[in-house]
């Protein structure tokens, strides 16, 4: 399958915002210093990075007070660029944590109706009466998320072990009831992420009427976080019009555009989740695997591969992930520079 790669496969755009110096960041946390790492801010390439204690020690102390620190950090990301900060040092994505090693709360939906109708019915369940006026969510865990290039343990090759190749936004403190309207405003971050899922288990835990448990392991995410306005145009405030890239074992399994058949957007996901409760800043919201009606995009999970198989061939046949693969997921500029660094972890014995 030919994986299209550059920003430029999704809409067509006839100009493109290139971020300035004083409203866009990459931002990372180096794998050290306690549970939730080192804040760095880290230049546009990836490849410099530098340590903000004296702005903010840790990812989630930013975000609990993103508007006095943003600005701050905004302008070392900027002196960065222009090569005037000193203590730099180069970034290895092997020695980075996720952007939150561990968040308060990580909420994941199903908002590309495709995927979830055709995972539903690989495993003969019904699709929910109100799927398509009121978004699908789970709670998932959240107090130890496994860096981009760290191992994915497993206990048991049986229990189907899946990727999911998702977007997902970090927001801030955001108040109970707060509408669709005024809920994209509270977004400050983007990352990509790996949602990995057992698939054997949903088979039986879903049945039960609790929702997930032992069928979500812990997930990964993206090396940095970005800011909206680092994405110019290709950002909307509701969705990004970007392919998301994924391959197992270097072999391309999809491209699907993340804004593209999205049936519920983020600030819908966000006014959702806050319906009964408030978020709270550092809260991360994925939107679940991407998928497209184009099937030329091809897929962001195993289970929506074998789903085809079944209704095509009468069967599955494509394995889930076992011990010894690798999983890579990462977006591409238009020049074909990764954007958040990529997550690439390998399947390992847990």
């Amino acid at each position: 399958m030919e994986i299209k790669t550059g920003i430029f496969q999704g809409r067509i755009k006839m100009r493109v915002n290139t971020p300035t110096e004083t409203d866009s960041m990459k931002l990372a946390s180096l794998n050290q210093a306690g549970r939730d790492g080192t804040l760095i801010v880290v230049s546009r390439d990836l490849s410099r990075g530098v340590k903000v204690a004296h702005i903010a020690g840790t990812m989630q102390e930013a975000i609990e007070r993103w508007a006095q620190v943003a600005p701050l950090l905004q302008s070392v990301a900027a002196q960065l660029e222009l090569g005037n900060v000193a203590d730099t040092f180069n970034v290895d994505p092997a020695l980075l944590a996720s952007p939150f090693p561990r968040a308060f709360q990580f909420l994941d939906g199903s908002v590309y109706l495709h995927h979830m109708e055709k995972a539903r019915k690989a495993r003969g369940a019904e699709m929910p009466p109100n799927y398509k006026t009121e978004p699908l969510m789970y709670q998932g865990l959240s107090d130890r998320f496994i860096g981009p290039r760290e191992p994915m343990l497993i206990t048991d090759e049986t229990l189907g072990l899946d990727y999911e190749a998702e977007l997902a936004v970090v927001v801030d403190d955001v108040p109970m009831g707060t509408p669709a309207s005024e809920a994209g405003r509270h977004i400050k971050m983007l990352m990509l992420l790996n949602d990995y899922t057992l698939r054997t288990l949903t088979r039986t835990e879903l049945p039960k009427g609790f929702g997930f448990m032992q069928a979500k392991p812990t997930s990964a995410f993206s090396p940095v976080a970005l800011t909206p306005d680092e994405l110019g145009q290709f950002w909307d405030g509701e969705k990004l019009d970007m392919p998301i890239l994924s391959f197992i074992n270097g072999s391309p399994m999809g491209s699907a555009n993340t804004g593209r058949d999205m049936f519920f957007t983020y600030p819908t996901l966000i006014a959702h989740a806050a319906r009964t409760r408030s978020l709270s800043a550092g809260t991360i919201i994925g939107a679940g695997a991407v998928s497209n009606l184009d099937s030329q995009t091809g897929y962001a999970c195993l289970a929506e591969k074998r789903a085809d198989e079944e209704l095509r061939d009468g069967k599955a046949t494509t394995p889930w992930l076992k011990v010894g693969d690798r999983v890579r997921i990462d977006m591409l500029d238009a020049k074909g520079a990764s954007l958040f660094g990529a997550i690439d972890n390998a399947v390992a014995k847990g």
